[in-house]
């Protein structure tokens, strides 16, 4: 048996996964919430069912002993299913790691030391990972950062134009992320579409809440459209994507509104949230569909920044092979994946209307059969990336 636990750590929850490695069959997944607060909550899957519970939890090693319990009272047995490894998420790596690592002090040190790249990120991932290893100290844990996967990325596609000095003091470069979900979808396209990886050019559209689009070449990112933060590129749930910087400029001059001010305004009130009023694109999608004019508008923006990267990174690969859609927008909505790619018949794109507009689940394919690109949905599997990963690793 070589099960794996994989952990997702943020400020005040995390969530976790057990996998067992022989078959990628998921024993046991959870949510350990509202750490912190006066009543946490807890919530532990299996096969049988769930169990829930409420009780304060006082620390993320409070949360972990809460999990370990949820295992003993409802199975499956740790002592049956021993983890060889806990993985975990790392949001960012910088420069300094470029694949999942096992975890040291001095690992633990430079994800501190990142933070100031990831602040809402790295200091909770990295909370959870002393909470992991004191829960289960005997096994290696592996840390898979986000960024990793990009940096393949050449330096005329990671290289900011402003002073070069001044970047590199303060590491002011692209990094990119949602990097575990491109790399375990552009491998599962190429599987798909019985194509070996290394002679593959795909863009992976990741649109959920948050979203990015991904340039991969014979397996390897080459052009990712987050930036130094997750706030560059595309129109998200509630951050902006591309924006000239001088509106920061002009905004502060005319508003006086702070820096903090700006942050909270790109990062939580823009995107389809700032343009339509709604925080969820199906809601978007159902207002727009029944005349809201505003809805409408916020959703050509969505669309019309989704083909501009299409166009775009079809150009950076030299020739395309395929185009797969991912994540929760990405996976469940016939209307985004149909408008982002009309009118691109002249870089041989062809949607089936019939097959885009299907209830089926899991990897298909939704592009014509006269379609010299092949345009796929597949489900990503972050945690089964990441357990993937430490296992290699170890």
């Amino acid at each position: 048996m070589s099960a794996i636990l994989v952990v997702n750590s943020g400020s005040s929850s995390f969530k976790y996964q057990l996998i067992e490695m022989t078959t990628e069959e998921v024993l046991a997944s959870g949510l350990v919430e509202r750490i912190g607060d006066e009543t946490g909550h807890s919530k532990h899957t299996n096969a049988q069912g769930s169990s829930e519970l409420d009780l304060p939890i006082r620390d993320h090693s409070q949360g972990f002993q809460v999990m370990l319990d949820a295992f003993r009272a409802n199975g499956p047995s740790l002592d049956e299913h021993p983890p060889v490894a806990v993985g975990h998420r790392v949001v960012h790596g910088g420069k300094r790691f470029f694949e999942a690592t096992v975890v040291t002090d001095l690992v633990k040190i430079n994800i501190d030391d990142l933070a100031d790249l990831a602040p809402l990120h790295n200091p909770a991932n990295l909370q959870g990972i002393e909470a992991a290893q004191k829960a289960f100290p005997d096994v290696p844990h592996v840390a898979v950062f986000d960024t990793a996967f990009h940096s393949t990325l050449s330096p005329a596609a990671y290289t900011y134009a402003i002073d070069k000095k001044l970047a590199d003091q303060h590491r002011i470069r692209r990094y990119g992320f949602h990097g575990t979900s491109h790399k375990f979808v552009s491998e599962a396209a190429a599987a798909f579409l019985g194509r070996p990886l290394d002679d593959t050019k795909t863009i992976v559209l990741h649109l959920g809440n948050g979203a990015s689009a991904c340039a991969v070449s014979d397996g390897k990112s080459v052009e990712t459209s987050m930036g130094m933060t997750p706030l560059e590129g595309l129109v998200m749930g509630t951050r902006s994507g591309d924006l000239d910087p001088a509106v920061l400029f002009h905004l502060h001059r005319k508003t006086g509104q702070t820096f903090d001010d700006l942050d909270t305004l790109l990062n939580r009130g823009s995107g389809i949230l700032g343009l339509s009023g709604y925080g969820d694109m199906r809601d978007m999608i159902a207002a727009a569909r029944s005349g809201d004019a505003e809805a409408q508008a916020a959703l050509d923006v969505y669309l019309h920044r989704l083909k501009h990267y299409v166009g775009a990174y079809a150009a950076q690969l030299g020739g395309l092979d395929a185009i797969v859609f991912t994540a929760g927008v990405g996976e469940n909505t016939p209307l985004i994946r149909a408008g982002a790619l009309a009118g691109l018949g002249i870089l041989g794109i062809e949607i089936d209307e019939e097959r885009n507009e299907s209830t089926e689940r899991g990897p298909r394919l939704i592009s014509t059969d006269a379609s010299r690109v092949a345009v796929l949905v597949i489900p990503t599997n972050e945690e089964l990336e990441i357990a993937r990963q430490s296992l290699a690793v170890i």
